[in-house]
C-alpha cells in the first residue's frame, strides 16, 4: 500500500463509526477508573450508556483553562502535577514529561507513535528510509518528540535540528541531504533565505510538514516557488495529532485515533454541519485519556470525503480562537452567557453579542436570528434576559435566519481602541 499509511484511512465511514463507538464506552470507563480528575468530572456518568455521538455530547467539556486550574490546585496541595488527568505515574510507563505555558504538564507514554504523528508525516510525502530534518523544539514543549516518535514509527531517521542556529541548520541540510523538513513554516523560510544568502544549495529539501503556526496560501506559494511542497498538520500538546493535510489540499482529514466534535463556543452543544465552532476532541489515548477536551480553536466540518480516497471527516483547519470572553463596562461577559440567554427562547436559532462604541462608552447589542413573528415582544424579553444574565443593559436586533456570518463568533468586539 503506497498511497495510504494503513487500511484505517480508507474504511467505509459507517464501519469506522461503528468501530469508534465500540471503543468509546471503554475509554470513558477507563478515564473514570484510572484518572481521578475524570472520576470526579464523570461521577454521574455510566460509561455503558455512552455508545453514540449524541450520548457523548451530553458529557461535560473540559477546557484548557479548567485543566490548568486543576493542575495548579493539585500542585498547591502536594498532589499530582497533572491534576489527576494522567492515568500513568512517573517511571517506566512515562519516559518523558513536557510543559506548555501555564505551566501545564503533559505526560508522554510508551505506546509506539504515542502522539499519532506518523499518519500526518506520511500524508506530507515522507516515506520509510528517509532522513527528516526536525526543527521543532526538543525542550520543555513536546513538539520535537511528537514529530520524532512519529517519524521513527514511519521508519525514518531524524536529525534533531531544534530551533535557532540558522547557519548550522543550513550546513546540516547541505551535508546530510535530508528528504525534507518538519517544523514551523516561518523557520524554514528563514533557513532557505539564509542558505541563499550564503550561496548554499539545498536541493534535497523538496517536502515539508508544518505545524505550530498559520500556513496561508501566500506562504504555500512561496515555498512552491522554492521547490518545496509543504503540508500542514493540526496537533496540540494535550492531544497529539488531530487532523492533517493531504495532497488534495482540501481541508484537513481527522486523525483515526480521535472523536472530533464542533460545538458552539462556550457550550458543549454540537453545531450544525458546516457551522463554525470550537473543536472538541475525545482521544483514545489510555495514558492521558482526555474526554471532550475543548481545544479553544475554531473550525468547521467540510462536506464530502477527501479526493485522495481517505474517508474520514474533514475540517477546514484553524479558523481562530473560540474563547471570546470580553470585558464590558467593568464586567466580564462569556460566550456561555450568550448561549444561556438564547436558550431561554426556543424561537431563537442563533445569537451574537456585538460590542461597539469606544472603551468606557460601550454599546452592547444582541443580534438574534429567528423566524418568529412579533419581534417587538421578543426584543423586550431578550433585553430583560440580557440584564438578568450579564447584569448589564443591552439592545436587541432581530434578524432573519441565515443573516449572521458563519465565523464561529458568539461575542464580537467591534469597539474602537483609539
Amino acid at each position: 500500500m503506497t498511497d495510504f499509511y494503513d487500511a484505517l484511512e480508507t474504511r467505509d465511514p459507517a464501519q469506522r463509526e461503528a468501530d469508534m463507538l465500540r471503543l468509546l464506552p471503554l475509554q470513558v470507563a477507563h478515564a473514570k477508573l484510572a484518572s481521578s480528575a475524570f472520576a470526579e468530572i464523570l461521577k454521574d456518568v455510566n460509561p455503558v450508556d455512552i455508545t453514540s455521538r449524541a450520548a457523548l455530547a451530553t458529557l461535560p467539556v473540559t477546557r484548557k483553562h479548567e485543566l490548568l486550574a486543576l493542575q495548579l490546585a493539585s500542585r498547591k496541595h502536594g498532589g499530582s502535577v497533572f491534576g489527576g488527568f494522567s492515568a500513568a505515574a512517573f517511571g517506566s510507563h512515562m519516559p518523558r514529561v513536557f510543559a506548555s505555558p501555564g505551566p501545564i504538564y503533559e505526560p508522554e507514554g510508551t505506546a509506539r507513535d504515542y502522539w499519532r504523528m506518523a499518519r500526518a508525516i506520511f500524508a506530507a510525502g515522507f516515506r520509510p528510509g528517509e532522513l527528516i530534518h526536525n526543527s521543532f523544539s526538543y525542550h520543555f514543549v513536546p513538539a520535537g518528540s511528537m514529530m520524532e516518535t512519529g517519524a521513527h514509527a514511519l521508519g525514518c531517521t531524524v536529525f534533531p535540528g531544534g530551533t535557532g542556529q540558522t547557519e548550522q541548520q543550513v550546513q546540516a541540510m547541505a551535508e546530510l541531504q535530508p528528504a525534507g523538513y518538519i517544523g514551523t513554516p516561518s523557520f524554514l523560510k528563514i533557513i532557505l533565505e539564509k542558505a541563499a544568502e550564503m550561496g548554499v544549495a539545498l536541493p534535497s529539501v523538496t517536502k515539508a510538514m508544518f505545524g505550530g503556526e498559520a500556513y496561508p496560501p501566500s506562504l504555500r506559494d512561496w515555498f512552491t516557488a522554492q521547490g518545496v511542497a509543504g503540508y500542514q498538520c493540526y496537533a496540540t500538546a494535550d492531544l497529539g495529532s488531530i487532523a492533517y493535510e493531504t495532497a488534495s489540499r482540501e481541508g484537513l482529514v481527522v486523525d483515526e485515533g480521535v472523536f472530533l466534535e464542533i460545538v458552539r463556543p462556550g457550550t458543549g452543544d454540537p453545531v450544525a454541519p458546516g457551522e463554525v465552532g470550537e473543536v472538541v476532541v475525545t482521544t483514545l489515548n489510555t495514558t492521558y485519556p482526555l474526554i471532550r477536551f475543548g481545544t479553544g480553536d475554531l473550525s468547521a466540518v467540510l462536506p464530502g470525503a477527501c479526493p485522495t480516497g481517505r474517508s474520514n471527516t474533514r475540517i477546514k483547519g484553524w479558523m481562530g480562537r473560540a474563547d471570546q470572553t470580553t470585558k464590558i463596562r467593568g464586567m466580564f461577559v462569556h460566550p456561555g452567557q450568550v448561549d444561556q440567554i438564547a436558550k431561554r427562547f426556543p424561537e431563537v436559532t442563533r445569537a451574537r453579542l456585538v460590542v461597539s462604541g469606544e472603551m468606557a462608552n460601550d454599546v452592547m447589542t444582541l443580534k438574534v436570528e429567528t423566524a418568529c413573528s412579533g419581534p417587538d415582544n421578543l426584543s423586550h424579553k431578550l433585553m430583560e434576559a440580557i440584564r438578568d444574565v450579564t447584569k448589564l443593559r443591552g439592545q436587541v436586533e432581530v434578524l432573519a435566519p441565515g443573516t449572521l456570518p458563519n465565523d464561529g463568533k458568539v461575542i464580537e468586539d467591534a469597539r474602537s481602541y483609539k
